[in-house]
């Protein structure tokens, strides 16, 4: 690591002992649990000897310290690797917890999760989408560097190293986002390829016939090996190789047996996710030279492996340039250490209500996508953590602004700085789901708020990543727009029907349809806010009008009266609410005046801009908005099913796929008039 940290180098051990200690507590695990995969962890024993042994810049007792590497294991399945390390380094990870492997509430679940396990930098399992997550760690590091280090003070500097295996490459997102990784020349930025040959379906050969170093070159990275990945020299080697590329990332392939050690397993699809059973476990136990029972560890092995006190030393030392940072430049250090946190700038709810007031005097008729970036002007200014971007639709998603210029990197991998500050609108290019697996790295990593944009029908390209997101309490923002038929021509490939309840499926997932300019900036306000989940904002091609109303306050619930029947003239209680979201609210409101002007029927009209936010409101503030015994209607471009639960009586929706026309035609077709909206509420009515 330093000078430091080798005054505190641990006493000699074997690489080999090492290596076998994590092979031991994997195949344990494994076998306890009678579930898991023990393979991959006993194949890539050396390779983590080398890393975390080695390399790798971290202190087990401070597992958040901002300067810490990090280390990702995006061959999720592989968890035991990662618990083994985290263990015998000196984590709080008792080896209780690893008996406990896949139990109810243990800390060491099935699959690593970020919060759940400490050292965990995030949630892997669904493969691929740890090593995209690594892309946007290793982008947060150097847009960090880039900002905030000064002559003599690089208060930003540490690497970000992965594993794969096979079927993280084989995933397309891995495409996607190393490509990104390769323009971005993310040199701190090293992965390490499991290149061991087998799946659960064993050999690969006849269904992965990439060449993966040939194929990294071609984005950009530098490709060392292969080496021999049971070789701890020769994958230190490599590792010192990879820190020291200037402009590019580095793909390590490291070959490897799964299953190393088993004498009737390794290098089979047997190794792969079952336990290897007690026979062949006390089998491998000779053959590796293991004499020691199940889940016991040497105590000279365990100090080999300790490395608090090498990383307590990084950590001070660290510690000891930000207090001289502080000094020198108080105010970068200040920002720096806020953003770092996840909190937000002092004066941000004032920036928010100024938008939200000023977004309603000047009731704008806008498309709420614009809406949106007239939002994002004032955010944007005031947050310089907001890192936005679009999978190339930046000109349909509008998610530019005045502040963000284009993310660019010259040719000596540095980002091209604007008034001290790199770009900060990112062109992913046609990639949705790399671009949302990014930003969970972004978020992960800390220092920025992502936001990214695409038409809402390409969210099921992103969709696992969203939920990934959602499942860490990220806080993500997706801008989704051209959001239902209203986008018009393009017709039913890219109109959302299914979109939006689909998206509100998803636990901990916070959904907006705003209806106009000023549920837009409130939308925004609550995704920005929310630090603990992602929010997805569905927004439209079209312009929509301005719908008045009497305050903004109760816009944050989700749901609120828009206007009650006085409105319209008529001095009765509401015989109907109807429940509108987004484009459709426009129609509540006509159908609302036609009601009451051709039929003396008084309807209160509900704007829900966000169901998801307006279910966790308090049983007497919902049925303030929705009165017991009130026949409801709602009205929504999108399928029906999602409405019932709020006990309506009918529904004006979509249960088909659009058609390619105008988009008042379209509506027109698919009734979605105020004129049917007041026959739907009058047949209510009538029953």
């Amino acid at each position: 690591m330093s000078a430091t940290a080798e005054s505190v180098a641990p006493p000699a051990v074997a690489d080999a002992t090492l290596a076998n200690a994590i092979r031991a507590l994997a195949m344990d695990a494994v076998q306890q649990a009678n579930s898991g995969h023990p393979g991959a962890p006993m194949g890539m024993a050396e390779v983590a000897v080398a890393l975390w042994h080695r390399h790798l810049k971290h202190d087990p007792t401070e597992p958040g310290w901002p300067d810490r590497d990090r280390f990702v294991l995006s061959n999720g399945h592989a968890s035991m690797l990662l618990y083994a390390l985290l263990h015998l380094t000196g984590y709080d990870l008792p080896i209780d917890e690893l008996k406990r492997f896949r139990q109810l509430h243990s800390k060491t679940p099935g699959h690593p999760e970020v919060g759940v396990t400490p050292g965990v930098e995030t949630t892997t399992g669904p493969l691929g989408q740890g090593l995209a997550n690594a892309v946007g760690m290793a982008l947060a590091e150097k847009l960090l560097a880039a900002r905030f280090n000064r002559p003599g003070h690089p208060i930003v500097d540490h690497h970000t190293w992965v594993f794969v295996g096979d079927g993280c490459l084989m995933e397309g997102i891995s495409h996607e986002a190393c490509a990104l990784a390769g323009a971005w020349k993310l040199n701190k930025l090293v992965v390490v390829y499991d290149d061991n040959g087998i799946s659960i379906d064993g050999p690969v050969a006849p269904w992965y016939v990439d060449d993966a170093a040939l194929r990294f070159k071609a984005c950009g990275w530098d490709v060392i090996g292969p080496v021999d990945g049971h070789d701890v020299d020769a994958v230190d080697r490599a590792l010192a190789q990879a820190k020291s590329s200037a402009t590019k990332p580095t793909l390590i392939v490291a070959r490897t047996v799964i299953g190393r050690g088993a004498p009737n397993r390794a290098g089979s699809a047997k190794a792969h996710g079952e336990a290897l059973g007690a026979d062949e476990v006390a089998a491998t136990r000779a053959a590796i030279g293991w004499p020691h029972p199940p889940f016991v560890i040497p105590d000279e092995v365990y100090a080999a492996w300790d490395a608090r006190p090498r990383g307590a030393a990084a950590r001070t030392a660290w510690e000891a340039r930000l207090a001289a940072y502080r000094a020198a430049h108080p105010e970068l250090a200040a920002e720096l250490e806020r953003r770092l946190a996840g909190a937000l700038p002092a004066d941000f709810a004032q920036v928010a209500v100024d938008a939200a007031v000023a977004a309603h005097r000047a009731a704008q008729t806008v498309a709420t996508r614009k809406a949106s970036q007239l939002a994002l002007e004032a955010f944007t200014r005031a947050l310089p953590e907001l890192l936005g971007g679009s999978a190339d639709l930046t000109g349909s998603n509008l998610t530019n602004t005045a502040v963000t210029p284009p993310l660019r990197f010259g040719a000596d991998g540095a980002p091209a700085m604007t008034d001290g500050q790199p770009g900060r609108h990112v062109n992913y290019g046609v990639r949705e789901f790399g671009m949302a697996a990014v930003m969970n790295g972004l978020a992960l990593h800390g220092g920025f708020i992502p936001y990214g944009g695409t038409f809402l029908t390409f969210s099921d390209y992103s969709r696992n990543a969203i939920r990934m997101a959602a499942l860490m309490k990220q806080r993500v923002i997706h801008v989704f727009t051209h959001d239902s038929i209203g986008l018009g021509e393009d017709g039913p490939t890219h109109q959302a029907v299914e979109h939006a309840a689909s998206l509100r499926l998803i636990p901990n997932l916070d959904v907006w349809r705003p209806a106009d300019t000023a549920e837009t900036v409130i939308a925004w306000t609550m995704a920005i806010g929310n630090a603990t989940r992602p929010s997805a904002l569905l927004l439209s091609r079209q312009n929509l009008p301005y719908c008045p109303k009497a305050g903004l306050d109760d816009i944050a619930k989700g749901a609120y009266v828009l206007a009650e029947p006085s409105e319209v003239g008529l001095r009765k209680k509401a015989q109907a609410v109807i429940v509108a979201t987004g484009s459709e609210v426009q129609l509540a409101l006509h159908a609302q005046q036609l009601l009451a002007r051709e039929h003396r029927i008084a309807v209160r009209v509900v704007s829900m801009p966000s169901t998801t936010v307006f279910d966790r409101q308090s049983t007497a503030y919902k049925t303030s908005v929705l009165p017991a015994g009130v026949p409801r209607v709602a009205v929504e471009a999108g399928v029906t099913d999602c409405w019932w639960k709020y006990g309506c009586a009918a529904v004006v929706g979509l249960d088909t796929f659009g058609e390619s026309a105008p988009a008042p035609a379209l509506f027109e077709h698919f009734h979605f008039t105020a004129r049917n909206v007041v026959d739907t509420v009058r047949r209510v009515l009538a029953r």
